[in-house]
């Protein structure tokens, strides 16, 4: 897989981000309460491609229910430029939005049923193995 580093951040500049992965993007649209109260669209890379550049100290979490998934945004601004999903937990969701643009070639988005999330977890094939790395399957 052809692989390309993104770097994005917050709305305020207080979080940045790189990121590598392939300039296609598959983005998840979950239905979730929390996604979809927040719009969460984001795609799932390896903890390995995955390098904050600023802003630890600016970052907060917020998590519910099984406090595995960890929504972390900008105590500044409040966006949310990255978290950590319940489905990869040793990966990160990176909203493409917050991406500076000239790196994103395609954007193919998936509906996700987050509403019931443990059957659709249970029917995706693919999900679970989009946080590692392709040199390690």
């Amino acid at each position: 897989m052809e692989l390309v580093k993104h770097v994005g951040g917050c709305h305020c500049g207080a979080i940045r981000f790189e990121v590598w992965n392939s300039p296609d993007l598959h983005v998840f649209n979950c239905n979730c309460s929390i996604c979809t109260k927040k719009q969460n669209h984001h795609f799932i890379v390896p903890g390995k491609y995955f390098k904050l550049l600023q802003g630890s100290d600016n970052l907060t979490t917020y998590t519910f229910n099984t406090h595995i998934a960890k929504h972390t945004f900008c105590k500044t601004c409040g966006v949310q430029s990255f978290y950590t999903p319940r489905s990869n937990p040793d990966g990160y969701g990176i909203s493409p939005q917050c991406l500076e643009p000239g790196t994103v070639r395609s954007v193919i988005v998936e509906e996700f049923g987050g509403d019931n999330w443990e059957e659709s977890m249970k029917a995706h094939k693919s999900i679970t193995n989009m946080s590692v790395a392709a040199a390690d399957i």
